[in-house]
């Protein structure tokens, strides 16, 4: 499967952005998806991400609460609402597919990757 990331900007703290991951090639309605982010001159890590069943959500704490992670099978879409943005939200953020029906957040786990979007968070 194909994923593409995109609906990234610059945006002021405290402002919103919704991310897009589309997929291609074949639906992902049974993959479980993730989304990571590697600011500049740092490691990648984990954001947020949700099984293909639904039954398995996962958040990093540094997003709890302002993160959303949800998808449209229907349309073979996976959205990352992100709200109260911050500053330290800056950072590329890439979408990431595995078969698991499990929200992980260990990205060695997950066999498909999108390209990234640029988000920056302006203070």
């Amino acid at each position: 499967v194909q994923l593409q990331a995109s609906g990234g900007g610059l945006v002021q703290a405290g402002g919103s952005l919704t991310l897009s991951c589309a997929a291609s090639g074949r639906t992902f309605s049974r993959n479980t998806v993730g989304w990571f982010r590697q600011a500049p001159g740092k490691e990648r890590e984990f954001v947020a991400a949700l099984s293909w069943s639904g039954g398995s959500i996962r958040y990093a704490d540094s997003v709890k609460g302002r993160f959303t992670i949800s998808r449209d099978n229907a349309k073979n879409t996976v959205s990352l609402q992100m709200n109260s943005l911050k500053p330290e939200d800056t950072a590329v953020y890439y979408c990431a597919a595995d078969y698991s029906d499990y929200a992980s957040s260990a990205s060695a786990l997950y066999e498909y990757w999108g390209q990234g979007t640029l988000v920056t968070v302006s203070s």
